[in-house]
């Protein structure tokens, strides 16, 4: 087994930075993962890590889901990293 991260992050239009970030930490995923964290950044970004025990990388995994269209300025950006410890 190995540990995954998941790394989302979504640029909401302007001013509704504190709505995109609510709306992703009211996110339920379909299980829960080792660890999850939200953050905020200028240009009203908002970014989650959700960290999970799979047996690789490429393992299915929940992910967020996209906002509503209306909420961001462009597509979600999605990585996934795995780490090497």
């Amino acid at each position: 087994m190995t540990v995954v991260a998941l790394m989302w992050e979504a640029r909401a239009v302007q001013g509704r930075g504190a709505e995109l970030l609510e709306w992703a930490r009211a996110q339920d995923l379909a299980r829960e993962p080792l660890r999850r964290e939200t953050f905020r950044a200028a240009q009203d970004r908002v970014l989650v890590i959700t960290w999970w025990e799979a047996p690789d990388a490429s393992a299915e995994l929940p992910e967020l889901p996209e906002p509503a269209a209306d909420l961001i300025t462009r597509p979600v950006h999605r990585w996934r990293f795995e780490s090497l410890d």
